[in-house]
């Protein structure tokens, strides 16, 4: 189970939001790009993915940008993971087999179907903002 550059790149654009935006203040892509080392491109692609999802925020015009709201501050860091990798992406089989599974397992399933399992368990009660808090606390790191 790997996250791919899209959902990591997404994860880190949407964190950098909820430590600096709100409806207050909103903030551009291209303020977002250098800070996190993403291009500018690509964050505005999975941008728009992610309104779409009201996973994150946003609003036109010369005051307009992307932010965080509380509600979308209060959704599990799974849903981006999902929108931008799809559901399957976490579950897939570490071998690529398309019939992995309980019945028919490869042969790293035992081994890793439980950490992962776990990990997705995790992922699904973690909301953005507690990820947030710990970068404010110093528990975890973010480059901003």
């Amino acid at each position: 189970m790997m996250l791919s550059n899209s959902s990591k790149y997404a994860v880190k654009a949407v964190l950098y939001l909820a430590l600096h935006s709100n409806e207050d203040h909103k903030i551009m892509v291209k303020d977002i790009a250098k800070p996190i080392n993403v291009p500018q491109a690509y964050i505005a692609k999975l941008f728009q993915q992610l309104v779409k999802e009201s996973i994150i925020s946003s609003t036109r015009g010369p005051k307009g940008g992307f932010y965080l709201t509380t509600e979308n501050k209060n959704q599990s860091v799974i849903k981006i993971l999902n929108i931008i990798d799809g559901e399957k992406r976490l579950t897939s089989c570490m071998l690529s087999l398309e019939k992995c599974d309980e019945d028919k397992p490869c042969p790293l399933h035992a081994i890793l179907s439980p950490s992962r399992n776990k990990i997705i368990e995790n992922l699904k009660d973690k909301t953005l903002e507690e990820l947030a808090l710990d970068v404010k606390q110093g528990y975890s790191y973010l480059p901003l």
